[in-house]
């Protein structure tokens, strides 16, 4: 299966790349949200850790990529928050004191800074 590379996508529509990523974000906003309260070891909690994980971790390998034409120091701050994100979505799973206030707010701002 052919893979094109983030600079590919870019290339070929940029508002469309965004849009994407805006898409990515608003799901996983809306599964943290459906998972805020809920028990952390529910399938709910579980699922939006997952999402945000996976989610971030696409978004670091994107921003690593050398053909990626962001600034170097916009990289590195978004690679920071992304190991932030990860991070703080274990200890969402593991401390059942936890919310997901602090990771929904942080992707909602991501996300409203890619309009």
């Amino acid at each position: 299966m052919y893979k094109l590379t983030y600079a590919e996508i870019m290339d070929s529509d940029p508002a469309q790349a965004r849009a994407n990523e805006r898409i990515a974000l608003d799901q996983a906003i809306g599964l943290m949200k459906s998972a805020d309260g809920k028990d952390h070891r529910s399938p709910e909690t579980r699922k939006a850790v997952e999402h945000v994980q996976k989610l971030w971790a696409y978004f670091i390998e994107n921003l690593s990529d050398p053909n990626n034409e962001l600034s170097e120091s916009l990289k590195k701050d978004l690679i920071s928050i992304g190991l932030w994100a990860i991070a703080e979505a274990d200890r969402v799973l593991a401390d059942p004191g936890r919310s997901f206030a602090a990771l929904i707010d942080v992707n909602k701002t991501i996300r409203d800074g890619l309009a």
